[in-house]
């Protein structure tokens, strides 16, 4: 591919320090050793607040709406939640819900989140997957779940998260034509 491929990754944390915001990094990370990337990342965080003021994306603040036509015209959307009572949060699905309904179809989606503990790792297939379903995105079969206990510091420390990261990344890279060795029989 002779231009960068135009990454968003959405970071559905509102606080920081936030492992969800480290694990997003190092997707991209991974990412970039595969593929030539150009990344944008959105934190929740930074515009949670204009953006739960809006009931419609005619409210929306100029900084909010320019994000909202950055991801609807991402290459590839990696899409990072953390879970709160078993789900991503409502702030998180108020984003997408002023997304356009089209604008995502067809789009590779790669999921990922992170939660206080590994009974929550059903939120890839449960809540997040249905989600872009709806889109009629392309939602990649390998997505990225990681618990409180797979960081130190907010650092991850989990060698399993990290080859779950390299493995997302090699089965991601392909759809941009990116040739690779033989792919790893993990999940």
């Amino acid at each position: 591919m002779s231009h960068p491929i135009k990454v968003v990754a959405v970071s559905g944390g509102t606080y920081r320090p936030s492992r969800t915001q480290v694990l997003t990094q190092a997707i991209i990370a991974e990412l970039e050793k595969h593929l030539r990337i150009d990344s944008h990342i959105i934190e929740l965080g930074d515009i949670a607040r204009p953006l739960g003021g809006a009931l419609s994306r005619k409210e929306l603040p100029e900084i909010v709406e320019h994000e909202l036509r950055t991801i609807e015209s991402a290459d590839l959307l990696i899409v990072a939640a953390p879970v709160y009572r078993g789900s991503y949060p409502g702030q998180f699905k108020h984003l997408f819900d002023l997304i356009d309904m089209n604008a995502l179809i067809g789009t590779p989606v790669l999921l990922a989140a992170t939660g206080g503990s590994d009974r929550h790792a059903l939120v890839l297939d449960h809540q997040l997957r249905p989600l872009f379903s709806f889109f009629q995105s392309l939602t990649l079969p390998i997505g990225v779940y990681a618990s409180e206990a797979d960081f130190q510091n907010y650092q991850i420390s989990s060698e399993a998260l990290k080859a779950r990261i390299q493995l997302a990344a090699e089965r991601a890279a392909p759809l941009f034509g990116a040739a690779l060795d033989p792919l790893r029989k993990i999940a």
